[in-house]
């Protein structure tokens, strides 16, 4: 590991438009020459003008066709799962530095922009640099905003260091640090939002450059599973989720939670009073909803009703059949619930 890091801003590059020689125009801005070792950050926004990927019209005419599920949304913002498997708000379209009126959309394979750019930059310096290719993104515990890797070629994106030891002994388990999102954030701090360099050289993470030849993994292994993803939808569309009934195979991108159906039910009567109704199981995945000795009838049946909404949308929101039906088998009973796996 180097004990110095240098960013360097690569400015006078001009406006970009479709069809332009992307990687000529960076090369002849060069403050001084690549060397072996250098990671040449590239916003996408560049990478999508010269892709022709700038777009008349606002971004809620375009969201949709980027957008291959919405995790939340609050007013008019959506943050959304784009095509690219990322997680961004309104899937990275941008309105800003381009012309008013207009929008610029994500490159639709940032990981072969940059492979591509790495292999131009290659020839033209006689340099081995890697290449990512960055752009915004907000985080959901943190205000503001930072800029993350996309793209990325020759550059081991992630430093596992799951099993080595700390300086104390320990052994680390987890720890993984995104260090292609680390130098796009040390990128950001010299190009900015408003100072039309959009493009940065860092110098001084050289282990981390791969052979020439090797582009690696790509920013794509930066990018969580959606079956490992806890937060898979914001609080109220997580709701929405669970209690809509139109289309059971909508939204299988994030895990279903692991509860049992024991703790699923005990989770509905948690909020049912009990002093009106009790669920009486008859069955592995079947439970008879009734009304408690001495509660008032229709003061039961209307807590036998909540009960049984809660139950719905627990079972909706872990991919579980239910079915309910009216009891009548005893003066008591309300109403029959079987749940059964999806």
């Amino acid at each position: 590991m180097s004990d110095r890091l240098e960013v360097v801003p690569v400015r006078g590059i001009a406006e970009i438009s479709a069809g332009d020689d992307l990687a000529t125009q960076i090369h002849e801005a060069l403050p001084e020459p690549l060397r072996d070792g250098d990671v040449v950050a590239v916003t996408s926004k560049i990478v999508s003008k010269a892709a022709g990927l700038t777009f008349d019209g606002d971004r809620d005419t375009l969201l949709d066709k980027h957008t291959v599920r919405t995790v939340a949304r609050r007013g008019n913002t959506r943050i959304v799962r784009t095509t690219h498997g990322l997680t961004m708000a309104a899937a990275g379209l941008d309105a800003s530095n381009t012309a008013p009126g207009s929008v610029v959309a994500l490159p639709p394979d940032p990981d072969a922009d940059a492979a591509r750019l790495r292999d131009q930059l290659g020839r033209l310096s006689g340099a081995n640099v890697a290449v990512i290719v960055t752009d915004t993104a907000g985080r959901p515990w943190r205000q503001g905003q930072t800029d993350i890797a996309i793209g990325a070629a020759g550059l081991a994106t992630i430093d596992d260091l799951a099993d080595a030891l700390d300086s104390h002994g320990n052994r680390l388990v987890v720890t993984a640090p995104a260090v292609a999102d680390e130098i796009a954030g040390a990128a950001d701090l010299v190009q900015g939002k408003t100072l039309g360099v959009p493009v940065a050289v860092v110098r001084g993470v050289a282990e981390r450059v791969l052979p020439p030849g090797r582009h690696g993994d790509g920013a794509a292994a930066l990018v969580r599973p959606a079956e490992a993803d806890l937060f898979g939808w914001g609080s109220a569309d997580a709701v929405r989720a669970a209690v809509r009934r139109d289309d059971p195979e909508a939204d299988r991108g994030f895990p279903v939670p692991d509860d049992s159906v024991d703790d699923m039910v005990a989770d509905a009567l948690e909020a049912a009073d009990p002093t009106l109704v009790e669920l009486r199981p008859l069955a592995p995945g079947q439970w008879q909803v009734a009304a408690v000795d001495r509660a008032e009838r229709e003061a039961a049946a209307w807590e036998a009703g909540g009960l049984v909404e809660r139950l719905r949308a627990l079972a909706v929101a872990t991919r579980r059949r239910i079915e309910v039906r009216h009891d009548r088998s005893e003066p008591s009973a309300l109403a029959r619930v079987t749940i059964t796996p999806d």
